[in-house]
């Protein structure tokens, strides 16, 4: 065979070789490309029909485990006037308009949650105060129990229960309150307007928020949008693990969603002293404070969000006597760095009644020191 015929054969076969492979390639390429583009058109069908950041049955799923554990409290007491007994929670009577009607017993409302198989029940004590009986609603039970206050703590806003069942009762753990975030999910349950069993849903939307409500004085509270209406307090707000992170507390009336809870950090510290009915001794200096977001930083001249913003000084309080003011930051509480409200609260509490403390404050942009003598919260102050 001629040489130049050699050469041609040689080449044809090389591009055939070229073309086969190109062809293969382009074949593997459409199908991967076509492949993640269904892929990516699932993933989108399935953000769609779940909530940012959960599964489609993650609310769902918790409250199956922790509803069973949620109860309905009832209670009766002498009054010579009396309301509506679904709007006799303190919290909210202020803010509706009931009828009073002539009798001699006033009925009330609230929930709580059992946080233990023998029948222990935690809820707030404004649920209870005062009430000659109480009885608690639990699901699955034909009957209710009577119910016994264990211990009880008006400044906290806690009461501990006690009722005896012929079996164990399902019960939810505590979780750690402080590691929740701002924009964490939220699972509120309770019976607002005695409809038993209702669950609402929100987010963290802040922490360490000071309020007051009636003549209660509270420092360092959760607020959450999800929904909290009369009957509610007492009930628990839960993680999305099931944890209870939070005691449903109160709305504001004057906003919309927005209410608030207890922290599992507070109960937590005095849930022994009320289960051996002891009053516990608070360290307190008498002020109301808040977290330090950007613009607040901005209007008092910090370089740096940081530290714990003073809401408000109680007259006659430790804090008022050491020159502690209005809109002052704390930075520092005895030698410890305070980085937010949180941090003050958990120092104060750590300190020691009658122990002297130096209280580093920034104030008019200028850092001033004040030395605050540590005291036990007046039981006359509520």
């Amino acid at each position: 065979m001629p040489e130049n015929w050699k050469r041609l054969l040689l080449l044809i076969v090389v591009a055939a070789f070229v073309a086969g492979i190109m062809f293969t390639g382009g074949c593997y390429f459409a199908r991967d490309f076509l492949s993640a583009k269904q892929g990516s058109q699932l993933g989108v069908q399935a953000n769609a029909d779940s909530l940012p950041g959960t599964g489609p049955d993650a609310v769902a799923d918790v409250v199956s485990r922790a509803g069973q554990a949620v109860v309905k409290i009832s209670t009766k007491k002498n009054s010579s006037q009396t309301i509506d007994p679904l709007f006799n929670d303190p919290f909210f009577r202020q803010f509706f308009s009931i009828p009073f009607s002539s009798r001699q017993q006033e009925d009330g409302l609230g929930s709580g949650f059992i946080i233990s198989k023998d029948g222990f029940i935690l809820t707030n004590e404004h649920v209870i105060d005062g009430a000659n009986e109480i009885s608690v609603t639990v699901a699955g039970f034909d009957k209710s129990f009577v119910a016994k206050v264990v211990g009880s703590d008006y400044d906290l806003d806690l009461a501990l229960l006690k009722i005896n069942a012929e079996s164990d009762l399902p019960f939810l753990n505590l979780g750690n309150s402080d590691q929740i975030r701002v924009g964490n999910w939220v699972i509120a349950i309770g019976n607002p307007y005695g409809l038993d069993h209702t669950v609402t849903t929100g987010v963290i939307s802040a922490k360490g928020r000071p309020i007051n409500v009636g003549d209660r004085q509270y420092e360092n509270l959760l607020q959450t949008d999800a929904s909290i209406n009369p009957g509610n307090s007492g009930g628990p707000l839960l993680n999305l693990q099931g944890e209870v992170i939070g005691i449903n507390t109160a709305i504001n009336a004057q906003a919309q969603g927005i209410g608030f809870a207890i922290p599992t950090s507070t109960v937590q510290r005095v849930l022994e002293d009320l289960k051996n009915s002891e009053s516990s001794v608070r360290p307190w200096i008498g002020v109301q404070v808040r977290p330090v977001d950007e613009e607040s930083a901005r209007y008092l001249g910090l370089t740096k969000a940081e530290g714990a913003l003073v809401a408000g000084v109680i007259a006659g309080s430790p804090a008022q006597k050491a020159g502690l003011r209005q809109w002052d930051v704390v930075v520092e509480f005895n030698g410890v760095k305070i980085n937010n409200a949180d941090e003050l609260v958990a120092a104060i509490k750590a300190a020691q009644v009658g122990q002297r403390v130096k209280v580093l404050v920034v104030r008019n942009r200028q850092l001033n020191s004040v030395n605050i003598t540590i005291a036990e919260k007046p039981r006359n102050i509520k």
